[in-house]
């Protein structure tokens, strides 16, 4: 049967003839072998009671095998449903390869998207003060963003238009030869837009001596350090630096710091005036402090001066009340002597 492990069949035959056995020979023994008789009850007792144990250890193996089986097929539910899941990640991730791979393949739409990639990148790395997108500059080139450096290094200009033709033509060739062409082409591509960057986006007086070209994605980044160092090398001589997401997010996390030391000591001079205001505004204060407190000592001294003078008009007007005023007579008399 279906279902039913093999070695049932080997403990169930057995007992099945054991009993079968004993029965046929109760069924054929003497009647009055009471002796026989007692042992053949005894022996069916006792394969009642095994045959009772096998079924009851078979009900047990049974039940245990039904779990186990049970446990196994939610385990196996589980992973399946964990294998779906993964198979559509895949093929969502697939899908986003193919709209990307055609995103690139597209001039249009890879130009927008390393602009969008690059702006990003700047919004979220320096603050809104600090960069200009769509910039224009004197020579009437647009570059693609301008990020505002003090002199010195000055301004930077940023391009964000790399062809990537052939480096997918180099990555998708399907021999040697092909090979060999996608990367001479590669070359040639190089070195055309490194002059572009370096006769339009750098301008002297205006503009840092260098600029940056743009890479989005690491993976030509890496190749074109591997394939072509020369023309790397070639570019950062003549001021054009390649630079992908990976490296822009470091050189723009030093240029940050960069404007935040300006900007510190831009703050530190103004602050360094406002504190000569504040000590010379502290030497006019000492100055009117002493001059008021001369004025108050001629004060004190007019007062004191004042209070001498209203103590001996005191002093006199007592003196005044207390002399005893003599007669007219000897008044007129002690006149004429005096005049003598």
């Amino acid at each position: 049967m279906d279902g039913v492990p093999d070695w049932v069949f080997a403990v169930l035959v057995p007992l099945a003839a054991a009993l079968a056995g004993a029965l046929l020979v109760l069924a054929f023994r003497p009647r009055g072998d009471a002796r026989l008789a007692e042992r053949l009850d005894a022996l069916a007792a006792r394969m009642d009671a095994s045959a009772a144990a096998q079924q009851d250890r078979l009900h047990r193996t049974l039940a245990e095998t039904a779990e186990r089986a049970q446990d196994s097929a939610r385990r196996l539910h589980e992973r399946l449903a964990v294998i779906d899941a993964a198979r559509a990640n895949i093929e969502a991730l697939g899908g986003q390869v193919t709209t990307l791979a055609a995103l690139l393949g597209n001039k249009q739409a890879r130009g927008a998207f390393g602009e969008v990639q690059l702006r990003d990148m700047l919004a979220d790395r320096l603050p809104a003060e600090g960069w200009a997108w769509q910039h224009t500059l004197a020579n009437g080139t647009r570059c693609d963003a301008l990020i505002r450096l003090p002199f010195p290094p000055g301004p930077i200009a940023i391009d964000s238009k790399f062809p990537l033709e052939a480096w997918q033509a180099l990555r998708t060739a399907p021999d040697d030869s092909a090979r060999e062409a996608a990367r001479k082409r590669l070359a040639a591509d190089i070195r055309r837009h490194v002059d572009d960057v370096a006769s339009k986006y750098i301008c002297p007086g205006e503009t840092a001596e260098g600029a940056l070209l743009f890479l989005p994605s690491e993976a030509l980044h890496a190749d074109l350090h591997a394939l072509h160092p020369g023309l790397v090398a070639e570019a950062a001589r003549r001021g054009v630096y390649l630079v992908s997401p990976g490296t822009l997010w470091a050189v723009l996390g030093a240029m940050r710091a960069l404007m935040r030391d300006v900007r510190l000591k831009a703050e530190a001079a103004a602050l360094r005036r406002e504190v000569a205001r504040l000590a010379e505004e502290t030497l006019r204060l000492d100055r009117r402090v002493a001059n008021l407190r001369r004025h108050h000592a001629e004060s004190q001294s007019d007062m004191d001066q004042i209070l001498l003078t209203t103590q001996k008009i005191l002093g006199a007007a007592a003196r005044i009340e207390a002399v005893e005023m003599e007669p007219p007579a000897a008044a007129s008399a002690a006149g004429p002597r005096a005049a003598e």
